[in-house]
């Protein structure tokens, strides 16, 4: 596998749309790459921003959250949130790289990475082309963050071990390989969170990705999510003192 980050302009709320920030920075593309984008510059382009002078940050985590905790909870003064069906730190709001503002979700991540495949797909003609939305998030008792996939088009995100045999014949019983999560960690941890200036990134030559040349069903969509009853670490969200939010 080979993660190739493309350097970008600093990119301020506005300056252009996502799209042409695209045509400029991704000159070339071959066949059966995926194509990363960091959700802060979808957001960016968007224009999702407000400012940090006048606004309750508290306020506007409920306002994007459909459950959250409060920060007084935590020693870091950090909510997390359950929005659009993940937890994120923050109601997914950030506060790095914003010069003084707030950079709020984007409107639809699924619907933008819909649009991103369909337009380089166009351009450079290709039947076989992914595209990741990326974020980043915390993993229990570890530091640092990780990359993970917000959206994809393009490719079957899951490898589903389930009823399989493992290598001394045991049947995996809800084994699945996240194969979006594991492509969005790569490109993250190749671009970089801090001052780097790279939201962008090509992947090539990843065997074990399937290709296909159309947009998630519904279908697809529902079988990456699961309840909080389901989840393994039902035991730790359920009990949780979540407080309901306003958003989604």
């Amino acid at each position: 596998m080979i993660v190739t980050p493309i350097k970008t302009k600093r990119i301020t709320a506005n300056a252009c749309t996502l799209l042409e920030l695209l045509d400029q920075h991704v000159t070339k593309l071959d066949e059966a790459s995926v194509v990363v984008v960091t959700t802060k510059i979808v957001s960016l382009c968007e224009g999702r921003v407000l400012p940090m002078d006048g606004v309750d940050k508290d306020e506007l985590i409920a306002a994007h959250s459909a459950y959250y905790l409060p920060r007084s909870l935590s020693r870091y003064n950090v909510s997390f949130a359950i929005t659009q069906g993940r937890i994120a730190p923050g109601a997914g709001i950030d506060e790095s790289n914003g010069n003084g503002e707030y950079i709020l979700w984007p409107k639809d991540v699924q619907a933008t990475a819909n649009q991103v495949r369909a337009h380089l797909q166009q351009k450079y003609n290709l039947q076989k082309l992914g595209v990741i939305l990326t974020d980043s998030t915390t993993r229990p008792m570890q530091w640092g963050t990780t990359g993970i996939g917000v959206a994809h088009s393009g490719f079957v995100p899951l490898k589903d071990y389930i009823g399989t045999p493992d290598l001394f014949g045991r049947k995996f019983e809800f084994h699945k390989n996240n194969i979006m999560n594991g492509l969005a960690a790569a490109a993250v941890v190749t671009m970089g969170e801090g001052a780097e200036s790279t939201p962008l990134a090509i992947i090539q030559d990843m065997p074990f990705v399937v290709f296909q040349d159309q947009d998630p069903s519904a279908q697809e969509l529902e079988a990456l999510k699961i309840s909080m009853q389901d989840d393994l670490y039902a035991p730790l969200l359920q009990n949780a003192p979540w407080q309901k939010g306003t958003g989604q």
